[in-house]
């Protein structure tokens, strides 16, 4: 059965491009890595296309999925990670995807931890709720898999637990990151990798 096509709003598209570029251009989704959706609705999400340049995403490099499934051809693998996260969430409004060289390699040094810490930072107010750098934002990683539905299972059921909690780490694979709006998650993705690279610096003048 052909999944039913779900219209994506233009404005949507154009703002999932332009993160896109944004990402890009700080070389964060290097070669065709990445993926960015936006909640449509409370039964769909637009999720841009599998093996695409994030830096040239047009209006038909984005697709309207329902949360719920099936999943049309040609989107990333890793949709299931994003939908779900709006599954569990209602106020998740964003969802993305990336391959930053920090969250990469902190990814895997932390991994037998399980997560990576981050005290201390003035940047921690990026972050929706957190008003002060006296504290501790733990950034929870998982394996990658490639079974991304058993994957997003694990990782919902982790999170269900937690608090507060902004981002996600895969390790050796890059992090997700989210927010209730797009700007909130643009925020987010800003405000985490700098955190991550900070950690990473810090560590290595450290060691």
């Amino acid at each position: 059965m052909t999944t039913p096509h779900v219209a994506v709003p233009k404005e949507i598209a154009l703002e999932l491009a332009a993160v896109g570029r944004f990402a890009s251009e700080r070389g964060w989704v290097p070669a065709t890595s990445g993926n960015f959706s936006r909640r449509i609705d409370a039964a769909h999400a637009a999720i841009t296309r599998s093996g695409l340049d994030k830096g040239t995403i047009g209006l038909d490099d984005v697709i309207g999925v329902p949360l719920a499934g099936p999943l049309p051809s040609g989107i990333s693998a890793e949709a299931p990670l994003h939908l779900a996260r709006y599954a569990a969430c209602a106020d998740v409004g964003a969802v993305f995807h990336v391959h930053t060289l920090a969250a990469t390699v902190l990814s895997r040094l932390d991994a037998p931890r399980g997560e990576v810490l981050l005290e201390g930072y003035e940047m921690h107010k990026a972050l929706r709720g957190v008003t002060t750098h006296e504290g501790v934002v733990r950034i929870p990683i998982f394996e990658n898999a490639q079974d991304t539905l058993a994957l997003a299972r694990v990782v919902e059921q982790r999170l269900a637990g937690e608090r507060g909690v902004p981002a996600y780490l895969l390790a050796g694979h890059g992090f997700y990151v989210w927010g209730a709006t797009m700007n909130e998650a643009c925020r987010h993705l800003e405000g985490v990798e700098f955190l991550l690279r900070c950690a990473l610096e810090e560590r290595r003048l450290r060691s």
